[in-house]
């Protein structure tokens, strides 16, 4: 999601009651530098919430830090140590374990000083340097975009997450802190700092479960990208907060006394949105700043779930309830671990009031996500392992990071990753009952897929609520959806990939298509390796074949295949790894065309089929085959076939005048036969050409015809060649040769048409 300044009317709107902004961004003054905070200062925050803290760790990554980065400096003057001190301030706030903290410390040290992992392993543990060198940016590294560089850096960043969640917690703290202190960063760089940190980290830590870390980051990259905008928008919220104040207090007293009067104590505060989320309901929703009801929500704190549920009973049963607006996250919770009831009432002064009811566990997630987990209490195994068990959130990362496995290239991993972050979620359902969450605009194609890719790989049709549906069709919260299958399908068509909205689809979606590809070409580079050996009368076996793979700098025997098949490799060099002794037969040059072309014209079309040639099916065979591209070719038609390096088999018919091309690469030609089965008739490509003559009507009648034969027309292109006739190339399919001879036939007792003739490419 790269940010886009716009300009609404809701907001030319909100500008007429308050100050206009200057369009150029104004200087904001330098601020005072603060006191860096002390080994001591360090100390007592972590011992605030863990008592049993390692203080000699903290201590010595203090000291160890602080001599590595020695007189380095930011680009606002302040020392460079006082950045990783401020990282771990910002993670002794989430209440991480030392090794998170000692982690935020030396985050920078591989990078930027002359530390080394195996110094750091020393002197502080593998666990430790693990946690660093996940945190090192990429060195050195060639790639051809920013956007690659980008999703580079964050395949790395999700990979050492795979081992150890901190990675990321200290990631975002290291990124908030970037933003708090961008002013002092070239313009250029701050918008594209900007830019990223909405683009990734922010979404990021919301699908943690972090919401005040994400506020904070979006609304510093909002503050950067628009700055026009977002102080608009916080003068008109600071406006409505002064106009609003009583009432806000109203409210909550209202509340709480309501709640104490039934016997529920509860927590109760009201909060105020943040300006990019504003921002962002007013663009989407098309409104003004006047017209939306949420700028201010009433958080109800309870001690357990069944207080949850009566405080919504009370709240209903005293205010009337807006409809369409209650969502229980509690019973359904989301993948980012939050749980909480939404309602919607029409409170004091008929004002419209919306209400989050949860416990203090609740709350804490809601807040801090997976940081909410303590991790520095004995007994929970290691933080990884702990979130497996515990956290939702935790299992859409690891889901996100198999999606590197299954991305041809950092670019295809990046779109993926940011498809599974910004998408809001519905909630389907198997027949047997089992909860998939799903992104917002999924279809049934990204159900089969998240329920198993096997499942969608294998997925022919649907029932959506009992009803059968396209496997396209978008699916609604609450759906029940039923996956039909078959066995016949090992593959899904590859225009499913433009259909599928999520990431883990696309990239099934694209390995299958990948692993099909490679299966034809493995195939038909096994046909071409065992005509030629029984062609020179030798034995083939893989497991001979599998004693060679050095000699062919392949790693298994369908990489040899698939290579042959693709054109990388000649048969002739499989036989000679596996016979050193193998001399390949050599037609002579001023033979070559006898000897594949002529030859093969020789042959009647009732000589018996060859037993070395390769059958040819059609295009939806399993082989990579394709026609002759100005002519086709049709059963009936004697052929040969071509390999072209990286696209497989074009099929010619033996008469095509383009088959001197290749008079002097023998190696390339290949004898093949058609195995058409007439149960099963498919169509197949030809090219005509018709002169005909320029009156109304004319074409008309050459496509009637055509029709009436059941023939197919794909495509066609006029000529003028003189005042009285044009010239007329049609593509069509048909289902053999006779079939073609037969519209031939017809068109020439056509009145309109002076000449027909078929073309061979």
């Amino acid at each position: 999601m790269v940010y886009r300044r716009r300009k609404p009317l809701q907001m030319l709107a909100a500008t007429e009651s308050v100050a206009v902004v200057p369009t150029a961004p104004v200087a904001r003054p330098a601020k005072p530098r603060t006191r860096m905070m002390r080994q001591y200062d360090l100390v007592e925050r972590v011992r605030s919430y863990n008592p049993n803290t390692n203080e000699d760790l903290l201590n010595r990554a203090y000291v160890y830090a602080m001599k590595a980065h020695g007189s380095q400096t930011r680009a606002s003057g302040d020392p460079y140590f006082s950045h990783p001190l401020e990282v771990a301030a910002i993670l002794t706030d989430l209440k991480l374990d030392d090794a998170t903290i000692v982690a935020a410390l030396l985050h920078d040290t591989i990078e930027d000083t002359e530390a080394t992992r195996a110094e750091i392993d020393q002197i502080f543990g593998p666990e430790i340097g693990a946690l660093v060198e996940g945190l090192t940016k990429l060195k050195r590294l060639e790639l051809v975009s920013r956007e690659a560089k980008q999703a580079e850096n964050l395949r790395k960043l999700l990979l050492a997450i795979a081992d150890d969640v901190r990675v990321l917690l200290v990631k975002l703290a290291d990124r908030l802190h970037n933003m708090r202190t961008l002013d002092f960063v070239p313009t250029e760089s701050r918008r594209r700092i900007a830019e990223e940190t909405l683009d990734i980290y922010a979404p990021l830590a919301g699908r943690m479960g972090m919401q005040e870390m994400r506020e904070e980051l979006e609304d510093l990259s909002f503050r950067t990208l628009d700055p026009e905008a977002y102080s608009v928008v916080m003068q008109r919220l600071d406006a409505l907060a002064e106009r609003n104040r009583n009432l806000i207090g109203e409210i909550e007293d209202q509340l709480s006394n309501n709640l104490r009067h039934r016997g529920l104590g509860a927590r109760v505060y009201g909060r105020r949105k943040k300006p990019f989320s504003i921002w962002t309901k007013m663009e989407r929703k098309s409104v003004g700043f006047e017209q939306l009801s949420d700028i201010f929500g009433f958080r109800l704190v309870v001690n357990d779930i069944e207080a949850c549920y009566r405080a919504l009973g009370i709240v209903h049963t005293t205010w009337p309830v807006v409809p369409g607006r209650f969502k229980d996250y509690i019973s359904t919770p989301k993948q980012n671990d939050y749980r909480s009831i939404h309602t919607t009432v029409i409170g004091p002064g008929n004002q419209r009031v919306e209400l989050q009811i949860r416990t203090e566990a609740m709350d804490q997630i809601a807040e801090r996500g997976i940081a909410a987990h303590v991790f520095y209490k004995e007994g929970v195994g290691s933080p990884t392992e702990f979130l497996k068990r515990e956290s939702n959130a935790f299992a859409w990362l690891r889901h996100t990071i198999g999606i590197l496995s299954e991305s041809a290239n950092p670019e295809e991993f990046l779109e993926h990753t940011k498809l599974e972050l910004f998408h809001d979620q519905v909630f389907c359902f198997t027949p047997k009952g089992k909860l998939i969450a799903l992104p917002r605009h999924a279809n049934v194609i990204d159900f089969a897929y998240a329920v198993h890719t096997d499942v969608g790989n294998s997925a022919v049709g649907c029932k959506i609520n009992g009803k059968f549906a396209p496997l396209s069709s978008e699916l609604q919260n609450g759906d029940e959806v039923e996956v039909l299958t078959s066995e016949a399908q090992s593959a899904p068509p590859s225009a499913w990939e433009t259909l599928a909205v999520t990431g883990k689809a696309r990239a099934a979606i694209r390995r299958a298509t990948r692993t099909a590809v490679r299966d034809q070409y493995a195939g038909l580079g096994r046909r071409i390796v065992e005509r030629l050996f029984e062609r020179a009368k030798i034995e083939y076996a893989d497991d001979k074949l599998k004693g060679a793979l050095p000699r062919l700098a392949r790693t298994s025997i369908d990489d040899v295949m698939a290579a042959v098949g693709r054109g990388e490799i000649k048969a002739s060099n499989v036989a000679r790894a596996m016979y050193p002794d193998y001399k390949e037969e050599r037609v002579a040059r001023y033979g070559v065309k006898k000897s594949l072309a002529a030859k093969l014209k020789e042959k009647s079309s009732e000589a018996p089929r060859s037993p070395v040639a390769i059958p040819i099916r059609g295009i939806n065979s399993d082989l990579p085959v394709k026609f002759a591209p100005n002519g086709g070719a049709v059963p009936g038609d004697r052929i040969v076939g071509i390999v072209t390096p990286g696209e497989g088999i074009t099929i010619y018919p033996i008469q095509a005048p383009a088959l001197k091309d290749f008079e002097e690469e023998p190696e390339r030609w290949l004898d093949v036969r058609w195995d058409i089965e007439d149960s099963a008739p498919q169509r197949f490509p030809a090219r005509i050409k018709v002169e005909n003559v320029n009156e109304p009507g004319a074409l008309a009648q050459i496509a009637t015809v055509i029709a009436e034969h059941d023939g197919n027309i794909d495509n066609i292109s006029m000529q003028r060649r003189s005042p009285d006739f044009t010239e007329t190339t049609i593509d069509l399919e048909v289902y053999d040769l006779k079939h073609l001879s037969a519209i031939l036939a017809q068109l020439r007792a056509k009145a309109v048409v002076a000449r027909v003739e078929r073309v061979n490419g």
